[in-house]
């Protein structure tokens, strides 16, 4: 049975990027859209001010959730595995549920913020900005973020597994997977909402978002990646608001 659980693992990631694609908007009836105007989209638009449109976007950010997040917490997965070979009482699943259910509850805030974007005709049906200002807004908070010492003292966490298990190891799986899963979020949650800007179905998006926030969960990599970054963002939204002038 051994490995049979990153098997799993790796199949649940492959899986939720494999419905992302199939999610996302082909660039070809974004060109339509853009050719019939209004009228075209009032007719395909899937996220509608309802339950049902609530549910389905809810849905979404599950999957990107969990197919941009498990990735970038598989090193602290893995430290976790190797202290439980000579362990009792750990339960690899239940560190990786506990994780997600963290990710889970973000979803539910971020399906909820897209739906009232969407009302408030700050976004269109398929999660894009329609904003200059929304976007140049998300852009400065994602990157004046990188700089805070929030950010920081969760990126050393996140550097550092072996020792941020062996402070909370007595706390059992799940709640040490709760635990990761919020301090991943404190690291990645101004990222995650660039996707607003970026295009909530973006693969493209999502896929280098994704990339970003593995490297910079690497210790030697990401203390070169991470304040730069951010100055790059907040070059970014300035861009963004001197074309409005």
């Amino acid at each position: 049975m051994t490995g049979l659980h990153w098997i799993a693992l790796f199949a649940a990631i492959l899986g939720a990027w494999s419905i992302l694609y199939m999610m996302s908007l082909p660039a070809d009836l974004r060109d339509a859209g853009r050719i019939y105007g209004a009228d075209f989209w009032v007719a395909l638009c899937t996220v509608t001010p309802d339950t049902a449109g609530y549910l389905r976007v809810l849905t979404m950010w599950a999957l990107m959730s969990a197919a941009m997040m498990a990735p970038t917490a598989l090193p602290a997965f893995a430290t976790y595995d190797d202290l439980g070979h000579s362990t009792t009482g750990t339960r690899f699943s239940h560190l990786v549920l506990g994780y997600l259910a963290v990710w889970l509850g973000f979803s539910v805030l971020a399906a909820a913020v897209q739906m009232a974007l969407f009302q408030a005709d700050l976004i269109s049906a398929f999660g894009d900005s329609r904003s200059t200002w929304l976007s140049a807004f998300l852009l400065a908070v994602a990157g004046l973020y990188q700089f805070s010492s929030v950010k920081e003292a969760c990126l050393s966490k996140c550097r550092m597994p072996l020792t941020f298990f062996m402070q909370h190891w007595d706390e059992g799986p799940w709640r040490n997977g709760v635990r990761l899963g919020l301090v991943c979020l404190g690291c990645c949650w101004a990222l995650m909402l660039l996707a607003f800007v970026g295009g909530v179905m973006n693969i493209a998006f999502m896929g280098l978002a994704t990339i970003i926030m593995v490297l910079e969960k690497l210790p030697e990599i990401g203390r070169y990646i991470t304040r730069p970054l951010g100055a790059v963002l907040l070059a970014s939204a300035a861009a963004l608001v001197a074309t409005t002038f």
